[in-house]
């Protein structure tokens, strides 16, 4: 299949369309990106890369931080995870605090804003240096060395964080936060602070396209049943309250984030990664989703 021809045409066509999104403003650095960006990444199973517009710009990558991290915990303490997060969908926006009251401090799920929390305390727990362990991780991940946090955007969301400190200090009253949440939080912001290209996200998602097994240095990461579990849970919760949607229209495990990135996992054979900053009520790309219903209309190929 001729992958460079069908972006290119999907990223023709997409530009042309009217984009009625909008930049995240609620994390002020955000605001600042130019609202015209547009990249695509594709690799398939066999490593080969495509690329289109700004594919190789750097960008926050935000919320699809939360699929490296809950990968990294789940690698590291197994099924024990879920005594702490659930995985089911949440149905509400990523930052909703609703649902935290009746269900007894269990996050519904790892992706929205206060699963990825108690996530960022069992890194805590568990690595003594986790900002650096995981900066590790995900460059291995991605075979890049050249990714990092943007400490400009760290102190942005430090400045406008009330709605996640009000969540983990909240979860922290029914005792599934462990450690101090100033420490957490200093963690979670520096996490959706990094900053990666369309490229190198497609990379880093290769793991779940291959079973679990770095294809650039051919070490296991998860087993073949957790990884399974991983591209389930970005089937069911990887865009908010528009998951339903996005399986609907694209039919593939994916994760969304507020710097406008996407990614999504076509299992054994690609990963795809697409940047386009304005964003949709729902808080994802109107691009990105636009661009990967068409990949998968136009290859005829879905999980499904």
């Amino acid at each position: 299949m001729d992958y460079q021809q069908i972006l290119n045409s999907i990223y023709n066509e997409v530009k042309l369309l009217e984009n009625k999104g909008s930049i995240a403003e609620y994390i002020p650095e955000l605001a600042k990106v130019d609202a015209s960006k547009f990249g695509i990444s594709l690799i398939d199973n066999k490593q080969n890369i495509y690329n289109v517009g700004n594919a190789t710009e750097k960008f926050s990558i935000q919320s699809i931080t939360k699929v490296f991290t809950t990968a990294l915990i789940f690698s590291k303490i197994g099924n024990d995870l879920w005594k702490r997060v659930n995985f089911e969908p949440s149905g509400n926006a990523f930052n909703s605090l609703v649902q935290l009251e009746y269900e007894n401090g269990i996050p519904r799920n790892p992706f929205i804003n206060a699963g990825a929390l108690v996530i960022a305390d069992l890194m805590l727990e568990h690595f003594e240096d986790p900002k650096t362990y995981f900066l590790d991780f995900v460059r291995t991940l991605a075979n890049s060395k050249s990714i990092n946090y943007n400490l400009e955007v760290v102190n942005s969301e430090k400045e406008t964080g009330f709605r996640n400190a009000a969540l983990v200090n909240y979860i922290k009253s029914y005792g599934n936060i462990k450690n101090n949440p100033e420490d957490v939080l200093d963690f979670y912001y520096h996490q959706c602070a990094l900053a990666m290209s369309c490229e190198e996200l497609a990379k880093s998602f290769q793991v779940f396209s291959n079973n679990g097994i770095n294809p650039y240095n051919n070490e296991r990461l998860l087993t073949s049943s957790q990884c399974k579990r991983m591209n389930a849970l970005m089937q069911m919760c990887g865009f908010y309250d528009q998951a339903g949607e996005f399986t609907f229209k694209v039919g593939l495990p994916g994760k969304s984030g507020g710097g406008g990135g996407v990614t999504a996992v076509f299992p054994n054979n690609y990963t795809v990664a697409v940047w386009s900053p304005k964003l949709n009520k729902k808080g994802n790309s109107v691009y990105g989703l636009e661009t990967l219903e068409r990949l998968t209309t136009i290859t005829e190929a879905s999980i499904f």
